[in-house]
C-alpha cells in the first residue's frame, strides 16, 4: 500500500499598511507549484478582505478583481513573502 502525503501550506505575516500592522493569512492547499494561494486580511472596519494569487511567469500575482487599493499595492510584497515561505 502506497501513501501520498499532500503538504498544506499555511502561514501568517504581519505587514505594515498605512502606518498600521495588519495580519495577512496565506493558505495553499494544492501541492503543485502553479496552485493558488488564498490570502485574507481584515480591513479597518473588521470586514475580511479575501483574495487569490496565482503564479504567472515566475511571479505570484493577484487574480481577484475589485480589491481595495491598499491591498493591490502589496502585490510585490506578497510575492516575496510567498517565495520566502516556499524555500
Amino acid at each position: 500500500m502506497k501513501f501520498d502525503f499532500v503538504r498544506n501550506i499555511q502561514f501568517t505575516k504581519l505587514l505594515k499598511v498605512n502606518g498600521q500592522l495588519k495580519e495577512f493569512n496565506f493558505r495553499k492547499a494544492n501541492p503543485h507549484n502553479d496552485g493558488i494561494f488564498s490570502v485574507d486580511v481584515s480591513d479597518d472596519r473588521g470586514n475580511r478582505v479575501m483574495l487569490q494569487m496565482q503564479k504567472d511567469d515566475g511571479t505570484w500575482k493577484i487574480i481577484t478583481p475589485g480589491l481595495p487599493k491598499w491591498v493591490q499595492e502589496k502585490e510585490v510584497i506578497f510575492n516575496e513573502v510567498i517565495e520566502e515561505e516556499l524555500k
